[in-house]
């Protein structure tokens, strides 16, 4: 007989027959993935946690006859949002699931997963295509069939529902609250304090009376930069307080830029704003409404240059461009007029800002300093030497330039990572009603939506600067090329003309006073397109 054909059962040496051994048993690798909001509990002999994971193992343990096994390392996220799924113990579950070390995870919810129907159907997809499962022990779902998958995504609409609910609520809570004039958290103003019991602001006497002589300055010197001067030199510092967190915040020495934020600021009118609308406030006025208003003309009259059609209208070939090689900051182009006659300055921004102390970089004649700038480049197109030197400063240039983008673009999604983290640790707060969440709610929410924002216009800003970066071929002969005509072009030029050009070739010039000497940072040139210079 054919081996293939053999009985099932076998005969003993004492013709006994027996059945065959059973099958190995499918080894089912488990591992339990629990997440808590939540700080609180962190050092308590049993939290949510460890309920969360008694459920877990004890599912695991009854699914033992199917081969599962519990993976002893444990995946617990304390003090984590929901809402994102840039989890440090979910990251170390993800690299063993893509290892294909785990073949299901085990849950006591699907929240507990995650909030978000995006990032779900995303971790159901990585699971799929590792071959791994996905349990949650509370809510009868499996994803090996197709009505269970229907569950969970049914299940997961409306917790992400939930979530965004709360988050509409919550800030249609803060804005009727501004509009009934109650002020709703952020930095305290100087002049006031938080009364964090009742959840207003209270006139602090001391401050009120700085903030009083503040605009009494600024009517005298009709100069904020000389008010500036007069409060630094004095000892002055701008509000310092304390956080929910115990840190302290605030206390540097005025700007020009706070100085003005300041002085604009309808809350001294005893009013709160809500975007362009403004509403009488239930905290006290310290500002006088005519000297009020007496500082905002003269700050609408000393306004220089306003408007789109004075960006550049004398000129400056290196507004934007020039910095200063003391303190790194920019050169702001200004001018002055004297019997009929104009003259052009470039002038350290932090000086102009914070005085003479802060930086001790002289003005400098415009014309001088670009005439200078005109001269370098001329220069460097007619030597092969410097023109060598120029190329593989502009390629390292370009490498500095993409570490320096990637090294914020990394840390643009840490800061946006920790403040979603926060937004979701206060929206699971009030949706489990704990105590003195709506508080924590109304003085952090605006804020931390609002930075968020910024963070995200500014990555995307930085992802379209990687782009072009990547983009971009430095080829010497087209460089050289590029200052040949440069030379060729520059005297037939008008000046609006000449701006575009020199925007064009160079990314950045720094001005030493000391040796009065300047470094021209070039831009990568393009080896597809045309140069820049010859259209112009």
């Amino acid at each position: 007989m054919s081996p293939l054909a053999a009985p099932v059962s076998c005969t003993t040496r004492r013709g006994q027959r027996v059945q065959p051994p059973p099958p190995a048993q499918t080894v089912v690798r488990c591992a339990i993935y629990t997440r808590k909001s939540t700080g609180t509990g962190l050092d308590s002999d049993f939290s949510s946690i460890d309920n969360q994971r008694e459920a877990c193992e004890a599912f695991i343990r009854s699914q033992r006859e199917e081969g599962w096994i519990l993976n002893e390392e444990r995946f617990d996220d304390w003090a984590m949002s929901g809402a994102t799924i840039e989890r440090p113990a979910l990251k170390r579950l993800l690299l063993l699931v893509k290892a294909g070390e785990i073949d299901c995870v085990v849950v006591y919810k699907i929240d507990r997963l995650s909030r978000s129907l995006l990032d779900f159907v995303r971790l159901l997809e990585l699971f799929e295509q590792q071959h791994c499962a996905f349990v949650a022990v509370t809510q009868q779902i499996n994803t090996t069939t197709s009505a269970g998958r229907l569950m969970l995504n049914v299940l997961m609409s409306f917790a992400q529902f939930e979530r965004e609910i709360c988050s509409e609520r919550t800030r249609e809570k803060i804005h009727a609250a501004r509009k009934k004039g109650r002020y709703t958290g952020g930095c305290p103003p100087l002049g006031y304090d938080l009364d964090k019991v009742n959840h207003r602001i209270l006139v602090n006497p001391e401050e009120a009376e700085m903030v009083r002589e503040l605009f009494v300055l600024y009517l005298q010197h009709h100069s904020l930069l000389d008010v500036v001067k007069v409060v630094n030199a004095r000892g002055w510092s701008r509000k310092s307080w304390m956080t929910a967190r115990e840190t302290r915040r605030g206390g540097k020495a005025f700007d020009k830029v706070y100085l003005q934020r300041l002085l604009t600021n309808p809350l001294y009118l005893g009013q709160i704003t809500l975007h362009d609308d403004v509403y009488p406030g239930l905290h006290e006025a310290i500002v006088d409404e005519v000297i009020f208003e007496q500082v905002q003309r003269l700050l609408e009259a000393n306004r220089n240059g306003a408007g789109p059609g004075a960006r550049n209208r004398h000129g400056a070939l290196l507004k934007g461009l020039l910095r200063c090689g003391r303190c790194e900051s920019a050169m702001a182009h200004s001018y002055t007029k004297k019997n009929g006659k104009l003259y052009r300055y470039y002038r350290c921004s932090r000086a102009e800002k914070q005085s003479r102390t802060a930086c001790s970089t002289p003005p400098i004649s415009a014309g001088d300093i670009e005439a200078k700038m005109v001269d370098e480049i001329r220069r460097l197109a007619a030597d092969p030497a410097l023109l060598d030197l120029v190329f593989a400063e502009v390629m390292t240039q370009q490498s500095e330039q993409s570490e320096r983008l990637e090294t914020e673009r990394t840390r643009l999604l840490r800061e946006r990572q920790q403040r979603q983290e926060t937004i979701g640790r206060l929206l699971d707060a009030i949706g489990s009603g704990e105590n003195g969440s709506g508080a924590v709610m109304n003085q952090r929410m605006g804020d931390l939506e609002t930075t968020i924002t910024l963070i995200e216009n500014r990555l995307v800003a930085v992802d379209s600067d990687r782009l072009i970066l990547r983009n971009q071929r430095v080829d010497r002969k087209h460089l050289e090329q590029t200052l040949r005509q440069f030379t060729d072009l520059w005297d037939a030029l008008y000046p609006g003309e000449r701006c575009r050009l020199v925007r064009s070739l160079v990314s950045k010039v720094i001005y030493d006073d000391l040796t009065d000497s300047l470094q021209i940072e070039f831009k990568a040139p393009e080896q597809e397109r045309s140069s820049p210079l010859a259209s112009a």
